[in-house]
């Protein structure tokens, strides 16, 4: 594993997806009470698409061409929490996301973070789940969906969003859970 501190490519494309949270952000603000347009809410669905792509290239590059590095290990995870949690809470203003549901996402990477830092002064390393993968996904898609929010196809964007976002929910109180009692069990082994 090489653990370089110069800036390589999985690297760049994470903080490529950092610069993007606040063109995000920009993009969903809506003054008092306008609604966001529909060519600013696919602007603004491309961009997020595109960021969390970049979330699978550089995990993969890194892994596979041995460019794993201590900076791309904190930026990573800290880049997917801050854009998903970003666009959410700018999501909450124009009524396509309800405030508990945020509340309950933002508390949970709160928590999981902070149990990742007390892990880490430990020695202890707990490894991502499928479950958070799993929550990962849903809240992205869902995310995603919402940001359209338009009809596409036929089909509500709005409504497959908090479908998918609902059991994102789910499965981020389930993960945040099974990550506490993983925790919980390592410090019990020491």
């Amino acid at each position: 594993m090489n653990r370089q501190s110069r800036l390589n490519p999985p690297t760049i494309l994470t903080l490529l997806r950092i610069l993007t949270i606040p063109i995000v952000v920009v993009l969903l603000y809506v003054p008092d009470d306008y609604e966001i347009s529909y060519s600013r809410s696919l602007v603004t669905f491309a961009l997020f698409v595109a960021a969390t792509v970049t979330d699978l290239f550089d995990g993969y590059l890194a892994r596979r061409y041995e460019m794993v590095t201590a900076l791309g290990k904190l930026l990573d995870p800290l880049a997917d929490k801050l854009l998903v949690c970003s666009a959410m809470i700018m999501l909450i203003p124009p009524e396509r996301v309800p405030a508990w549901m945020v509340a309950i996402v933002v508390a949970r990477e709160i928590g999981v973070t902070a149990l990742r830092g007390v892990a880490s002064t430990e020695g202890l390393v707990i490894a991502a789940s499928k479950l958070g993968k799993a929550k990962t996904l849903l809240l992205n898609i869902g995310v995603a969906a919402l940001i359209l929010h338009y009809p596409v196809f036929g089909l509500d964007a709005h409504l497959v969003g908090m479908g998918f976002l609902i059991g994102g929910i789910i499965l981020t109180a389930w993960s945040g859970i099974d990550y506490f009692f993983r925790f919980v069990g390592e410090i019990f082994k020491q």
